[in-house]
């Protein structure tokens, strides 16, 4: 099978500054065939990985073997897939994510005249299981304990104070957390310190900082003595066993399993589904309880659609609200 589609294609040689393409490079790139024109344009590299497994599959199943193939397809062959991908019992999330991945390559080619329509259209996707995200919220209880877990006299304590604090109180993504820099945590904005977060896309937005936060980091900082250095990663680790230093910014993945997984785990709270958003849900579902404007929380949280923000709406679900607790005898 191609490679072709999923990834970028090779650029040519560029000009020298100011000067114009060379016919060889006029040629090779109006030749990019616009199957990989689209693929090039996607910015978020999760995207662009999720985007490239998902039409590697409906590649494998069609038999195509070239970008040009996919101008062939028609809604049979759409409606196969979806019935492949239903036998192999994928929940109906993923068959719609992988539905919507090749809606978009189509819906690309239309505009760019390579075909007259996108077969996606019109093939009925799973319903939607429930407005309710998967992701458990954590009580207000165990979000003050889990505050109160890290060791607040050693530096992997302040530091992971102020992780989960800059997590639970702002409702930002572990990947942005991991991209914040010592100048970001303190960015004025109408004389209120803000956090500048780093989001999908490229995205940059703006996030008034938690008096409480603000606080653990500067404490953090004082101790780890890199709070002048600006340009540094603001969140990084105590100590450093692959690369021998402690320069790099703390990955993703230690930030939930080494921090929130650790201290979610130290106090006894388990759960099905408590992957790495369980944060974010909390942050969300409490601003939500606290009366917070449901279109605020979609732009906080950085959500193109307030369709996202309502999975992490639990309001609906709160078991105090239960008429469980109304009976009386």
């Amino acid at each position: 099978m191609s490679e072709e589609l999923i990834v970028s294609p090779a650029a040519p040689a560029s000009p020298a500054s100011g000067a114009a393409l060379t016919s060889a490079q006029f040629r090779k790139l109006a030749e990019v065939p616009p199957e990989i024109e689209w693929f090039a344009n996607i910015d978020s590299r999760q995207t662009r990985r999720a985007y490239q497994n998902d039409l590697r599959g409906f590649m494998a199943f069609a038999g195509i073997d070239k970008p040009e193939d996919f101008r062939s397809v028609t809604r049979s062959h759409v409606l196969a897939w979806r019935k492949r991908l239903e036998e192999e019992q994928l929940g109906g999330a993923t068959i719609r994510r992988k539905l919507a991945a090749l809606s978009s390559l189509f819906e690309y080619l239309c505009e760019s005249n390579a075909v007259t329509h996108n077969p996606v259209k019109g093939v009925k996707r799973p319903p939607v299981e429930s407005w309710q995200g998967k992701t458990p919220a954590l009580g207000d209880t165990q979000a003050r304990a889990l505050l109160e877990a890290p060791n607040a006299k050693t530096l992997k304590g302040k530091r992971d104070r102020a992780i989960l604090s800059a997590l639970l109180y702002h409702g930002i993504r572990r990947e942005e957390l991991a991209k914040l820099k010592v100048k970001d945590y303190n960015q004025a904005r109408r004389g209120v310190p803000h956090l500048r977060i780093k989001g999908k896309g490229g995205k940059m937005r703006f996030i008034p900082t938690h008096p409480g936060t603000l606080t653990l980091i500067e404490e953090y900082l004082e101790a780890a003595g890199h709070g002048q250095n600006v340009d540094a990663p603001l969140f990084r680790p105590v100590k450093n066993n692959v690369h021998g230093h402690t320069l790099t910014a703390l990955t993703p993945d230690s930030i939930y399993f080494e921090v929130v997984l650790k201290y979610l785990k130290k106090l006894g709270i388990f759960g099905e589904n408590m992957g790495p958003h369980v944060m974010r849900a909390t942050a969300a579902t409490n601003a939500l309880d606290n009366g917070a404007d449901i279109a605020k929380v979609q732009e906080w949280l950085g959500h193109a659609n307030i369709a996202t923000t309502r999975i992490y709406d639990h309001r609906k679900t709160r078991p105090e609200d239960s008429p469980t607790f109304k009976v009386s005898y």
